[in-house]
């Protein structure tokens, strides 16, 4: 019973983690939804002017206003890829009447799996080509050597080398196994950098226009940021610019009432508190004909408290003297930049952000400290406190093999005396679907039952049965009982203990 209420313990616990991840997860694609969705506004209101521009002057305008047809084309038909790639991963794990925008099943590792990868039909190798083909397409039209290393960068097919990693591809490595949640995550990442990518390319061609023959009174504002959502501490930065100007004048630009004394337009903010923010602001600039023109920009930003993820990969708690598997993650920020501590016991990284703890004290918390590079400086994203315990006692076991040639751990009840003489000793493990720890016997006692009723107790000093055990059990006769108690083990954790439980043997 006491075993029983562990697992459920042990499942619980692992439950409330993916559920924090999940919901991570979540925040995370709202955030990238709201960042496309301001992106795509902006990028809108450039094919406006250029639809304009071509009504009036389509002799100057026409190179650029077909250049930009074209990138709409190539953007359109990769966005509309992924987002019907994520309609049908979701339904493929909530059934028809799945939502992306009310996900039920999230932590499904297998709908993502079978509609990217599944012999024959995965559609992982098909966006693979159609980001390659788009990727190519664009940096073709940037000039930008800075954009065009960041349009790379974030479009790239290239799976990172590390021995996880080993054999797969690119869709292998970000789908395979992948929770509905994140695969959805992952593909609206896709759609906000093919948005920027996008934007890039207009804003060049929009640049080759000049302002007083084709834009006329056409000209727009726009705020455009490194980043809507900002760490605590961090910076908001924001390059504010009209969408085509001659490099002879520059605008003035007035944050709220006051003049931005910068040449080049760019805002920077140091952001000291959390919540929602707005950008607010107007520019103005003197048209063709002398005339001024004044044109309003508001972007809204968010500043979030600094954070981290560090959890158990196997339970919610960590176990004194066992290498405990943990995941370390800080949302935006690569494996790279991010340092891990520990109290209590030692840390070392193996992978990706993996690492192994080994706690020492039973009953001492241990802390994590997360560091992360931010803007080239280290700031703390969290600490987190995981109570240590002893590991539990393990289960004593008889390792037989069955008529199919199959090893299993018989651990009480009925037996073939042959498959009894056939095994050596015993075994101790934590075997409870979540832990698979074994422990090495130091020794047991069974105890045997004469015709006359005395207990006939023989000690073993191993996990070998001695040759008087084995006598007795040679001897013994259909529907005989013995019992195997006081096993003696050692753990990882180096604790001896003498098991309470027993293993009762009838041989049939």
């Amino acid at each position: 019973m006491i075993n029983l209420m562990y697992v459920v313990l042990m499942a619980m616990l692992a439950m409330n983690v993916s559920s924090d991840v999940l919901k991570g997860f979540t925040l995370v694609d709202e955030s990238l939804n709201r960042s496309k969705d301001n992106s795509n506004l902006q990028n809108e209101a450039i094919y406006k002017a250029l639809d304009d521009a071509m009504k009036l002057n389509p002799e100057k305008t026409r190179e650029w206003y077909n250049k930009a047809q074209k990138v709409r084309a190539l953007s359109d038909s990769l966005y509309n890829l992924s987002e019907n790639l994520k309609i049908r991963i979701v339904k493929e794990a909530d059934g028809d009447d799945g939502d992306i925008h009310d996900i039920e099943s999230r932590d499904n590792l297998e709908a993502a799996t079978h509609v990217m990868l599944a012999p024959g039909s995965g559609q992982g190798s098909k966006l693979k080509a159609s980001i390659d083909t788009f990727r190519e397409s664009i940096l073709k039209m940037i000039s930008d050597t800075v954009q065009r290393r960041i349009i790379s960068d974030n479009l790239t097919t290239e799976v990172p080398h590390s021995a996880i990693n080993l054999g797969k591809n690119w869709q292998e490595y970000m789908f395979e196994n992948t929770p509905v949640v994140a695969a959805v995550t992952l593909l609206t990442k896709l759609q906000t950098d093919v948005k920027h990518a996008e934007s890039q390319v207009l804003h060049q061609l929009i640049s080759n226009i000049d302002v007083k023959d084709v834009r006329v009174n056409q000209i727009s504002a726009f705020v455009i940021p490194e980043s809507k959502t900002v760490v605590r501490g961090g910076k908001f930065s924001a390059q504010i610019v009209m969408a085509a100007v001659d490099t002879t004048q520059r605008p003035d630009i007035y944050v709220g009432n006051t003049l931005l004394k910068v040449s080049n337009g760019h805002y920077e903010t140091v952001c000291g508190s959390v919540g929602d923010f707005t950008l607010k602001g107007f520019i103005t600039m003197k048209n063709g004909n002398g005339e001024l023109i004044k044109r309003e920009f508001e972007q809204p930003y968010t500043v979030v408290e600094p954070s981290a993820t560090v959890s158990a990969t196997l339970m919610n708690m960590l176990y004194a003297g066992y290498q405990n598997p943990i995941s370390v993650s800080v949302p935006g920020v690569p494996a790279n930049k991010i340092s891990v501590s520990m109290t209590n016991g030692t840390l070392t990284k193996k992978g990706n952000g993996q690492y192994v703890a080994v706690p020492s004290t039973v009953g001492t918390d241990a802390v994590f400290t997360v560091m992360a590079e931010n803007e080239g400086r280290q700031q703390q994203m969290g600490k987190f406190e995981f109570h240590v315990r002893k590991l539990p006692d393990p289960t004593g076991y008889i390792e037989v093999v069955d008529a199919s040639g199959n090893k299993d751990r018989f651990k009480g009840g009925r037996i073939a005396k042959q498959s009894l003489l056939s095994a050596q000793g015993i075994g101790a493990a934590i075997d409870d679907g979540l832990l698979n720890i074994a422990f090495r016997v130091v020794g047991f006692e069974t105890v045997f039952v004469d015709r006359m009723g005395n207990a006939m107790p023989e000690v073993s000093n191993s996990e070998n049965f001695t040759q008087n055990q084995i006598a007795r059990i040679r001897s013994l006769s259909k529907g005989k009982i013995f019992n195997i108690s006081r096993i003696k083990v050692i753990g990882p954790d180096g604790i001896q203990r003498t098991l309470p439980s027993s293993v009762e043997v009838i041989i049939k």
